[in-house]
């Protein structure tokens, strides 16, 4: 016999009261992922996002003359490539014969659950802990943060040409690049910071950053000018603990496919007599815009 459980609209397991512990309240975090990408869904092997050029400045029509034309440049392509995640566990044939499942398998179950919520989060976090590496580029065949991303109007950077620590100032020097933003033709875009993305290190100075009245760690009496810009979130998954982020607001940024949300599988071994169960997911991350993304290593 076997049964699935999806982790939506799951119906009845054919293990009885499995279908129970779905809804039990894990000492988890909640979904950080979810502050970096936005989750988008798909039904294909893989999904391409193509980014397009605009047009460039308009020059002067002269009286009597004809109007320029220009035309819109296919940039870069970047493919997400849909990965399965899996892992299972055995309840054996002796402690089903001897009533065992109810005390072993409820205690798995909840556990498989919890590694496959961990896998998802170290997957998408790793996208920020590879920021800063070449060995792992883009569409653009560059690192997501670096001070030379090309484009048709030259380069441009998304990360501090100097590595700072989080502070005041480096923030605001981000802030500063975020609102200087252009376009693959130069043009002046309204890029702005959405949040702050921070390991768990750095949570107490992102606060006082952001939402202190006055000054961080000064004696001044000056406001502090970042105050309501934008939110900070930590992430426990990141793994440098002075490097730091910030997402701006552009489209088609930071990406998340889910080709098939997490579902539960149970089956039986006819040659053993062991009872199987499984979880599965399958999904993508990456970015297709650089500019979805600023930041620093930390000094």
């Amino acid at each position: 016999m076997a049964g699935t459980i999806t982790t939506g609209n799951h119906p009845k397991a054919l293990w009885p009261g499995m279908h129970k512990f779905f809804g039990a309240q894990y000492n988890e975090h909640p979904e950080e992922y979810r502050e970096i990408f936005s989750i988008e869904k798909s039904s294909k092997n893989y999904e391409e996002d193509t980014k397009l050029a605009g047009f460039g400045l308009a020059p002067v029509k002269t009286e009597g003359g004809a109007i320029s034309y220009d035309t819109e440049t296919q940039g870069y392509t970047k493919r997400y490539t849909h990965t399965v995640y899996g892992l299972g566990y055995i309840v054996t044939e002796e402690e089903l014969e001897d009533n065992l499942y109810e005390q072993v398998s409820r205690k798995r179950i909840k556990r498989l659950a919890f590694s496959m919520r961990q896998t998802k989060e170290i997957v998408g976090a790793n996208v920020l802990n590879r920021a800063f590496n070449s060995s792992y580029p883009g569409g653009d065949a560059k690192e997501l943060l670096a001070t030379d991303h090309p484009s048709l109007a030259g380069t441009f950077q998304n990360e501090l040409t100097t590595a700072a620590d989080l502070s005041e100032a480096a923030l605001e020097d981000i802030v500063i690049l975020i609102g200087q933003a252009k376009n693959e033709r130069g043009l002046n875009i309204a890029l702005r910071p959405k949040k702050l993305i921070v390991p768990v290190n750095l949570m107490f100075d992102a606060k006082r950053i952001l939402k202190s009245e006055l000054q961080s760690g000064t004696a001044n009496n000056d406001i502090n000018a970042l105050k309501g810009m934008f939110d900070f979130t930590v992430n426990h998954y990141l793994t440098d603990t002075d490097a730091w982020f910030v997402k701006t607001d552009c489209p088609n940024g930071m990406t998340m496919f889910d080709r098939r949300a997490l579902a539960f599988t149970t089956d039986n071994d006819h040659d053993t007599g062991n009872a199987k169960a499984k979880a599965t997911m399958r999904f993508s991350v990456g970015w297709t815009d650089p500019l979805s993304m600023f930041g620093s290593s930390g000094a």
